[in-house]
């Protein structure tokens, strides 16, 4: 049964329905996915044309139910994340990150950390950080709700926690540069990369501070985390196709001192 009911969310994405009216698709804090079906949307000075923009948080309220559509109604506390919406690198991670946790979990699952890990990460590339690798630590972390959990801890046959690792479909984790001879399907992946992804598996969006890397780092982390998404995890989004081909000109846009 539907009740009128209000909760905090973020815009996964829109689609038009009909002529004039949208389905529209929030990840709620208090009830998981939820898509919602708002009539009339399309009509000139709509009020909740602005709150249903891409990267747009607000308090939605409106008719939910737990199954099939609910009803949008209204919108308050509106907040857009305006470089998101205007930057194109910064708004292709962020639909990317949407697009993980949107198919990390079934609709109607009520998951507050997710909510929380993923606005978070949106919040912090909206606040300058550097969207790249807030990408890079959701994407390594929000692997184990595709039911993926990898050794980044020690080498998967001695334990060993320091020196030079690659990553071991056969150990299903980091193998130890001493014991490299024992898979030789290992990834042969930058040990810079392995380094990086070891970090980015536990730590917190607060430390992305300290962390500078240089553009072959980056690539070589890049490289890496698809090899692992093929192996492991088989999705592949559209989002993630566009920012595979913004590598190729994004030197091209980006101002010089970021180059």
């Amino acid at each position: 049964m539907a009740q009128i009911s209000e909760t905090k969310g973020i815009i996964l994405f829109s689609r038009d329905y009909k002529e004039k009216d949208k389905l529209v698709k929030i990840f709620t804090e208090s009830a998981g996915k939820v898509m919602f079906f708002a009539k009339g949307i399309h009509r000139a000075n709509h009020p909740l044309q602005t709150a249903i923009q891409p990267f747009t948080e607000a308090v939605f309220i409106g008719n939910m139910k737990t199954d099939g559509l609910s009803f949008l109604n209204s919108a308050k506390e509106v907040r857009p994340l305006r470089k998101l919406q205007e930057d194109i690198f910064l708004n292709a991670y962020g639909s990317y990150i949407l697009g993980l946790a949107d198919a990390a979990i079934e609709d109607h699952v009520y998951d507050p950390a997710l909510y929380g890990f993923t606005r978070e990460a949106l919040q912090r590339m909206n606040d300058g950080a550097d969207g790249e690798i807030i990408m890079n630590i959701f994407e390594v972390q929000i692997m184990q709700r595709f039911g993926v959990s990898l050794n980044w801890q020690g080498c998967g046959v001695c334990g060993k926690k320091t020196g030079a690792f690659d990553f071991s479909s056969k150990y299903n984790g980091i193998l130890c540069q001493e014991h490299w001879q024992l898979d030789h399907n290992r990834y042969h992946a930058d040990p810079r990369a392995i380094y990086f992804l070891r970090l980015f598996n536990s730590v917190t969006y607060e430390a992305i501070n300290t962390i500078n890397l240089k553009p072959e780092t980056k690539k070589t982390i890049r490289q890496t985390l698809d090899q692992l998404y093929e192996e492991y995890v088989g999705l592949h989004l559209k989002s993630k196709k566009f920012i595979d081909q913004m590598s190729e000109w994004q030197d091209v846009l980006k101002p010089k001192n970021e180059k």
